[in-house]
């Protein structure tokens, strides 16, 4: 085996120095280990050049094979770098180079055929308002973070409170009394140094509202109040920009794109009015499942990426609704309402 090993040494060297390209000094020995194996294959046990070059073709199979993985993994590799940076095909620019760490925190991304390099770095473009800082948005966040969204906005007046540890995993017992929006910022940027949090600690109402949403993509809202939750969507179809709205209650929780100026409906197409006092009762006052806040929030962030993205089809036009307490889900149709106040022929 020695003496094979030192022959295909021998080829590669003098075809080096006779500046024979690689890819002819690779055949030569390629064409070196066939022949040798085909020789091991053709002649019988104990004939003298199976002795003198190895005695059994197991060892050049083996060899053969660690090769061949070396060789998949470093062409998977230069594919992979190349995805992220936007392939030949597609000279998408990054805002700020990709360092290695980013390409290889998102690599199981960059592999995905439906996001791939200029995928992640829409992602990477992306200015996302998350609106709530709680239940549903805890989750959100963390995933949105994690995905390598660039800038993320998230708002929320009220501070950590200890029953909010059950189901809002982004913040900690050692955090009780500080405004969430810092809770998450402190949170999102532990997880996630290459991603801009901006915090606002403060209501979302009127005076902020449309001037806010301006700033950003796509909103998120995991807000628990029907106030709050028009006046998201109002604003968002005014500023053109996709609403993911979700929403809890006990064991189940709900969750849709609402986009009216790509054809979807509105908000308020769906839930018209606020139901009456004590039909929907808050999560305090009729409790929730804690994990379910994490199952919804985190579909909110898979809308989110697939939107950004571009990937798959969206819940544009359809409300997914997840019973936890029975394992079941389901998909319902919805459509706009022609006299609807915000997105209607007559809004």
């Amino acid at each position: 085996m020695i003496l094979v090993l030192a022959l295909a040494a021998a080829l590669w060297g003098v075809g080096a120095m006779m500046g024979a390209p690689r890819a002819v000094r690779l055949n030569m020995v390629l064409l070196l280990y066939v022949a040798v194996l085909a020789l091991h294959l053709a002649l019988p046990d104990a004939h003298p050049l199976r002795m003198a070059t190895g005695e059994s073709a197991a060892l050049w199979l083996i060899l053969g094979g660690f090769v061949v993985l070396v060789l998949t993994y470093r062409w998977g590799l230069r594919r992979l770098r190349a995805k992220a940076a936007g392939g030949q095909a597609d000279p998408q620019p990054l805002i700020g180079p990709m360092t290695e760490v980013e390409l290889n925190r998102y690599s199981r991304h960059i592999v995905l055929r439906e996001i791939g390099g200029p995928g992640q770095v829409a992602l990477k473009n992306a200015r996302v308002l998350v609106v709530g800082a709680g239940g549903l948005g805890a989750p959100a966040l963390q995933y949105l973070a994690a995905a390598g969204v660039g800038t993320i906005g998230v708002i929320d007046a009220d501070v950590v409170e200890g029953s909010n540890l059950q189901r809002q995993v982004i913040h900690t017992d050692a955090r009780i009394g500080m405004p969430k929006v810092f809770s998450a910022q402190a949170a999102l940027e532990a997880l996630n140094p290459f991603i801009t949090v901006r915090p606002y600690h403060r209501r979302f109402d009127a005076e902020v509202a449309a001037e806010l949403v301006a700033e950003y993509d796509l909103v998120l809202d995991g807000t628990d109040n029907f106030d709050t939750r028009y006046l998201v969507n109002r604003t968002a179809v005014a500023a053109g920009v996709p609403l993911i709205s979700g929403a809890l209650s006990q064991w189940e929780g709900q969750l849709s794109v609402f986009d009216p100026a790509r054809g979807a409906p509105c908000y308020q197409c769906i839930f018209p009015q606020a139901p009456a006092d004590g039909l929907a009762p808050s999560c305090a006052e009729a409790g929730v499942l804690g994990p379910l806040p994490g199952v919804v929030g985190a579909m909110m962030a898979v809308e989110a990426v697939k939107l950004l993205t571009d990937a798959g089809t969206s819940l544009r036009g359809e409300m997914l609704i997840y019973d936890a307490l029975y394992g079941e889900s389901r998909k319902i149709t919805l459509a706009r309402r022609g006299d609807c106040p915000v997105c209607g022929d007559k809004g």
